[in-house]
């Protein structure tokens, strides 16, 4: 018999949808029947009282969980989470119910024993609750007590050789989608740089002292499978400079209906002939490409490498050979000035371990940020507030077209001493016998 009465939880398991409260009732009768015979180190009760204060937020419309004061582990500032319940007399087992996040590997490789291994410490240590993976990227463990804290981050880091991961106002977890160990369009190896700015930054990661949080994420190609553009601080997305390749006789076999577009994606369905005309040439964005009944071509000075072209014809259209990335800043979920994109600073950057160029943008950037931003405020706020020209400065790009989102409306421009010839001490009679009355 259930601990709880949880009525407006059950009606969560209705749906045609996988459940997380069936995941949670699944946890509690595994952890009252204990086949492993394991000496819980925190209570057994615990996911049952879970279900109960969530049923109990749900009647009462408000939260019940609170912070109590900041918790961790010794020598890092980032990593855990505190949480507490605010009603610990009617649900002792999640009284304390930190979170824990766990650095995960570049691309999200695992082994089984590895996951195995993480697995059997949460069991006994945690409320055997994962989450796979938090919106960061981290190994996000879920609820375990203060006097276990130690305990988890001495074996994550002394038998799984896993770090913790970022919270706080620091760098979060780098993030990276696979990369060239399984991607046709990586334009350069995301998980290296991911794990190789992991190991560079530690610092940043566990001793917070940014105005707030910093997130990498490095997309290996513009197709932008971990969303680095609209979620990330910095993001690296991969580009080339060349042209797009076409194969036309492929290009004709797609025409023909011989192969199937969008690499055979939509199959479950009768979509008619493929018509390139309404499918490609018409989709692209700056108007790129042209169909003339037998060839397709391109302008490369208008692609945009959005890869619509190349991901409804795979076989027939590929990407350039002149390979790197593009950086971008800013973007950030609605938390103080509202939702935004990244901005693009490096239009183009080539992408090569020790990835030296990367860091110095990297470094330029936190240095003005660290100086200029306020509390809780993300880059892409202060960005907006003293301007991207001042970004661009700081990190020492060259403005450039590709900068600029829109003409400009202010007829004035304000220059500075240093790009005036002569500065603001020129000698007036030298001018006056070169610009008569």
């Amino acid at each position: 018999m259930a601990k709880h009465a949880t009525p407006k939880l059950d009606q969560l398991e209705s749906g045609p949808w996988p459940s997380f409260v069936s995941d949670i009732k699944q946890e509690a009768e595994m952890r009252a029947k204990n086949p492993k015979g394991l000496d819980y180190q925190i209570p057994v009760d615990c996911p049952e009282d879970l279900l109960g204060v969530l049923e109990l937020s749900y009647n009462d419309g408000e939260t019940h969980w609170k912070h109590g004061g900041i918790v961790g582990v010794f020598g890092y500032g980032g990593g855990v989470i505190g949480r507490y319940c605010d009603q610990p007399q009617q649900f002792p087992g999640v009284a304390h119910f930190h979170t824990v996040r766990a650095n995960q590997p570049a691309g999200k490789y695992y082994t089984s024993e590895y996951l195995r291994k993480l697995c059997d410490i949460w069991d006994l240590r945690g409320s055997g609750l994962t989450n796979m993976h938090g919106s960061t990227g981290d190994i996000v463990l879920l609820g375990t007590t203060t006097p276990q804290l130690e305990e988890i981050f001495w074996e994550l880091t002394h038998n799984l050789e896993t770090d913790l991961g970022g919270s706080g106002s620091n760098l979060r977890t780098p993030a990276a989608c696979l990369g060239e160990s399984r991607c046709e369009y990586a334009c350069y190896d995301s998980q290296q740089m991911c794990y190789d700015l992991t190991q560079e930054y530690q610092d940043e990661l566990h001793r917070p002292a940014f105005p707030y949080k910093f997130k990498f994420k490095f997309d290996a190609c513009p197709n932008g499978c971990v969303a680095s553009i609209a979620r990330s601080d910095f993001s690296v997305i991969g580009t080339w400079k060349d042209s797009i390749k076409i194969d036309q006789d492929a290009v004709a076999e797609y025409v023909a209906g011989n192969i199937a577009p969008n690499a055979g994606a939509h199959s479950g369905r009768d979509w008619g002939k493929f018509d390139i005309e309404a499918e490609v040439v018409n989709r692209c964005p700056s108007k790129a490409l042209s169909w003339d009944g037998s060839k397709l071509s391109v302008n490369a000075k208008d692609c945009v490498r959005c890869m619509h072209c190349i991901n409804t014809m795979p076989r027939a259209v590929r990407i350039g050979d002149e390979r790197g990335a593009s950086i971008l800043v800013g973007a950030k979920a609605p938390i103080l000035d509202g939702a935004q994109m990244g901005s693009l600073v490096v239009p183009f950057i080539e992408a090569q371990d020790p990835w030296d160029e990367i860091k110095e943008v990297i470094e330029n950037i936190w240095d003005w940020w660290m100086e200029e931003g306020k509390n809780r405020e993300r880059i892409g706020e202060t960005i907006k507030r003293l301007s991207l020209q001042k970004l661009l400065e700081v990190a020492n790009v060259t403005p450039q077209p590709q900068h600029v989102v829109e003409p400009r409306s202010n007829p004035y421009i304000f220059f500075k001493e240093e790009e005036v010839p002569g500065g603001w001490d020129r000698d007036i009679q030298e001018y006056r016998k070169r610009h008569q009355r």
